[in-house]
């Protein structure tokens, strides 16, 4: 394997995936697709939905996603979870042999709270890497709710779910945005004073949105994430938080 290009396709609107993507995808010789079981068939599917929309001739070859042991400390269930990611990944293109760029599709952009470039950075001999940027789910969400992604001359602090529940609000912080939150974080904050902006499903047919005060608009997020994730096996969702005093 002599390149490996990692294309941001948004956050899965087919209408998000750029022209540079679409060229990408065109010109890749295998894409490797993911699957993570039957609940979650919809994300392997939109991922093909996106090669077949942009008419990809690449050789497909989906694999199964390994799980995490959550009986382990995060960060070694996390690093041997990409151990194994890896060698997936160099087995399935050993076997397949391609001549030419192999492709990974990537929700959002490679680069914001995604793991790919460093389990990339895992496969022996190294590749070279090639990032093709996507539309992010903050951009979709501060589209979806038409409003700007900060305050004039305001500073935003991108975060996680489990360091929001660890150590409460940033200090100093204004804006607050929020990824990989599966717990609803945001109940730990005292409400008084903070507006949030949710979404789920940003930029695709079953979009939810839901913003206000903290206080009141939580309880109705935290009832939509559960009957969304109910209904679809699934849920990718983000959110942001500002402070209505500005402080």
């Amino acid at each position: 394997m002599t390149e490996l290009w990692l294309i941001g396709i948004g956050s899965g609107n087919p209408d998000h995936v750029t022209i540079e993507a679409r060229k990408a995808l065109r010109e890749a010789a295998l894409v490797l697709v993911p699957r993570k079981g039957p609940d979650k068939a919809d994300l392997a599917d939109l991922r093909l939905q996106v090669l077949a929309t942009c008419e990809s001739p690449a050789r497909i070859v989906e694999f199964d996603m390994p799980t995490r042991d959550e009986s382990l400390p995060y960060a070694e269930r996390v690093t041997l979870w990409h151990d194994e990611i890896a060698r997936i990944w160099a087995d399935a293109i050993r076997l397949a042999g391609p001549e030419g760029p192999v492709a990974l599709l990537v929700w959002g952009d490679p680069g914001l709270y995604d793991s790919t470039l460093r389990i990339a950075a895992r496969l022996t001999p190294s590749p070279r890497v090639r990032v093709v940027p996507g539309v992010t789910a903050l951009q979709a969400l501060t589209a979806a709710h038409a409003i700007p992604f900060n305050t004039v001359n305001g500073a935003v602090l991108v975060t996680t779910g489990r360091r929001l529940r660890d150590h409460g609000w940033p200090d100093g912080a204004e804006t607050v945005a929020v990824m990989l939150d599966g717990e609803c974080s945001f109940r730990n904050l005292a409400p008084e004073g903070v507006l949030i902006w949710w979404g789920a499903y940003l930029g695709m047919e079953n979009q939810i949105l839901e913003q206000g005060p903290l206080a009141e608009a939580g309880p109705r997020i935290v009832a939509a994430r559960a009957a969304a994730r109910e209904r679809h096996g699934w849920i990718m969702d983000t959110y942001l938080m500002r402070r209505a005093d500005g402080r």
